[in-house]
C-alpha cells in the first residue's frame, strides 16, 4: 500500500528546489523562448530579410516595383545586404558570443526586444526614406548600431576582457561605414561609394579575426578542457601578421578605389 507521503512528487533537496525556481524565474523574466538568446531573433530576421531584399530587387529590375527610398535602386540593395542582412548576423553572433567571453548571463528579454525592434525600425526607414525623409532614416538605422555598440562595451567593459574590445572597434567601423552613406543619400558629401567598401572590407577583417583567433580558441579549449595530447598553436606573430596584412589590404581597397566605381 502507497503511503500519502510516498505518494507525494520527489522534489529533491532545497538547493536543487531553489536552483530550479531561479531558473524558472529567469526564463520568465526573459520573456517568450525567441527574447532568451540574441542569435534567436538576428539570425531568423537575417535569413528573411536576405531572401526579401533578393525578391525586391528582383521586382526592381523587372519594373515591377519602385521603392520608395531616398536610395538609388542599387544602393539601396547594397546597403541592405550589408548594413541591414549583415548587421543582423553580426549582432546575433556578438550577442551570443560575448557572454562566453564574459561569463555573464546573455542580454534577454526587453533588452533584446528593444535592440531588434530598432534593426526593424531601420529597415523600414530605410525602404520608406523618400516618404518620411533620409535624416529619419539615418537616425533611425544608425541608433541601432549605437545601441549594439553600447550594449557589447558595457558587458566587455563589465569583466574588463580588454582583449575582446577590438570587436567594438570593428563595430564602431561598421557604423561609421554606414554614416557614409546616408550622408550622400541626405546630400551633404560623395562617400556613399566608400562606405559600402569601407564597410565590406571591415566585414571581411571579422571574419579574418573570428575565423583566425576565436575559432582555434574555442577549439583549444574544447581539446584542452578533454585532455588532448596535441593542442592548436596559440595565436602568435604570424596569426598578427595575417591581421594586419587584413587591416592594410582592407583600408587600401576603399581609399584606392574612384568615387564611381
Amino acid at each position: 500500500m502507497i503511503s500519502p507521503r510516498s505518494a507525494q512528487p520527489n522534489h529533491g533537496s532545497p538547493s536543487e528546489v531553489a536552483a530550479k525556481a531561479s531558473n524558472s524565474a529567469r526564463r520568465a523574466a526573459a520573456g517568450p523562448a525567441i527574447l532568451r538568446q540574441g542569435f534567436r531573433p538576428f539570425f531568423l530576421a537575417a535569413g528573411v530579410w536576405a531572401a526579401g531584399v533578393v525578391a525586391l530587387w528582383l521586382a526592381v529590375i523587372a519594373g515591377a516595383l519602385v521603392l520608395p527610398s531616398a536610395f538609388d535602386p542599387i544602393t539601396w540593395h547594397a546597403h541592405e545586404m550589408l548594413f541591414g542582412y549583415l548587421t543582423a548576423v553580426i549582432a546575433g553572433f556578438l550577442l551570443t558570443a560575448v557572454p562566453n567571453w564574459t561569463g555573464r548571463l546573455p542580454v534577454g528579454g526587453w533588452r533584446l526586444g528593444v535592440l531588434f525592434a530598432l534593426w526593424c525600425a531601420g529597415r523600414v526607414a530605410v525602404g520608406f526614406s523618400s516618404l518620411t525623409g533620409p535624416v529619419l532614416a539615418a537616425a533611425a538605422d544608425l541608433a541601432f548600431l549605437a545601441a549594439l555598440t553600447a550594449v557589447v562595451l558595457r558587458e566587455i567593459a563589465a569583466k574588463g576582457n580588454r582583449h575582446n574590445l577590438p570587436i567594438v572597434g570593428i563595430i564602431v567601423v561598421f557604423a561609421g561605414s554606414n554614416l557614409l552613406v546616408h550622408l550622400e543619400a541626405l546630400g551633404l558629401t560623395a562617400t556613399g561609394s566608400l562606405g559600402l567598401r569601407l564597410g565590406l572590407a571591415d566585414v571581411a577583417f571579422l571574419i579574418t579575426l573570428v575565423g583566425g583567433r576565436i575559432v582555434p580558441s574555442f577549439t583549444r579549449n574544447w581539446l584542452a578542457k578533454r585532455g588532448a595530447p596535441i593542442l592548436p598553436r596559440p595565436f602568435g606573430g604570424l596569426d598578427r601578421l595575417a591581421l594586419g596584412s587584413m587591416v592594410l589590404a582592407g583600408l587600401s581597397w576603399p581609399l584606392a578605389a574612384s568615387p564611381n566605381s
